[in-house]
């Protein structure tokens, strides 16, 4: 009698996630209630003088460059778990000559804690973002607030958001990838948009995902039954 390749597929991966670290990109999902909800992966908080990034082939958090001057992050940064911005993403952007960056979307978390480092995951609630391209690339920055940070219970839209607090946001997006004896970066923010809107970013992005990888489990799954004797 054969093995059920789905319950061993669930075997397999419940042994993998006892004995290592799951991949942050590709190992962790966005979550259950995304995209209302969402985990994200901060790669860099406010006190970090360099700017950190994953390295999509291993999952560690590895240096990317120093920040220009004081160019420090006003909040925690990160990205969503299997999300990619790609051609769908390009699709909605409005911009339909542009493309996608090719990299996880990008999520700025606002709270009153203090995160000390990065390389852990939050779950957060958008919020917003901002609509940015990076010379032709699109390279949105979704906004959202640490979910069951009482400070920011109320806020549920960027109307929410005190505008000095865009303000802030967009000047750092604007220039943190400015590097000295360099000419200047074609980044524009063409647009700040609403909670509804993030959502559309997310599921975008979530679609992209799925096109250019696929779920995980569903691969790990197909991979198993290849394996099954005949």
């Amino acid at each position: 009698m054969g093995t059920n390749p789905t319950n061993s597929s669930q075997d397999v991966q419940k042994l993998l996630g006892m004995l290592y670290q799951a991949h942050p990109w590709h190992g962790i999902s966005a979550g259950p209630r995304a995209p209302e909800v969402v985990t994200v992966f901060i790669e860099l908080v406010p006190s970090d003088t360099v700017k950190y990034e994953i390295d999509k082939a291993s999952g560690w958090l590895k240096l990317d460059r120093p920040q220009r001057y004081s160019s420090l992050s006003p909040e925690p940064y990160g990205f969503i778990p299997r999300t990619l911005c790609a051609e769908e993403s390009a699709r909605i952007s409005g911009r339909p000559e542009c493309r996608g960056d090719m990299d996880p979307l990008d999520i700025l978390v606002l709270t009153e804690r203090t995160l000390n480092h990065g390389g852990l995951l939050v779950n957060a609630r958008p919020i917003g973002g901002l609509r940015m391209f990076d010379g032709d690339e699109v390279d949105d920055k979704i906004i959202a607030v640490l979910e069951s940070d009482p400070t920011y219970t109320t806020w549920r839209d960027i109307g929410d958001c005190p505008e000095i607090f865009i303000d802030r946001i967009r000047h750092y997006f604007l220039t943190y990838k400015d590097m000295p004896g360099e000419g200047a970066r074609r980044v524009e923010v063409t647009d700040v948009y609403d909670a509804t809107t993030a959502h559309a970013v997310i599921r975008a992005a979530q679609a992209d995902y799925q096109a250019h990888h696929g779920e995980p489990e569903a691969r790990f799954t197909e991979l198993l039954r290849r394996r099954e004797p005949r």
